[in-house]
């Protein structure tokens, strides 16, 4: 995905409303999914959005290549 075609109002966690652009910011700030999940709420509820958290963050990892 590139950056240009992303949204980053687009809500990857529905139960703590985190958007991409969140996890994007955090993810700059360094930290890790693990980080992400407790700044954010992400990853704290039903566990839905794991795979696509983890995915992206695998996006932006490639990007930083």
């Amino acid at each position: 995905m590139a950056a240009k075609d992303e949204n980053l109002d687009e809500v990857m966690c529905t139960c703590s409303g985190t958007t991409r652009g969140k996890i994007k910011k955090l993810f700059n700030e360094g930290m890790d999914m693990e980080a992400i999940s407790s700044w954010s709420g992400a990853l704290s509820g039903c566990g839905g959005c794991e795979w696509d958290v983890e995915q992206y963050l695998q996006v932006l990892t490639e990007q930083q290549k």
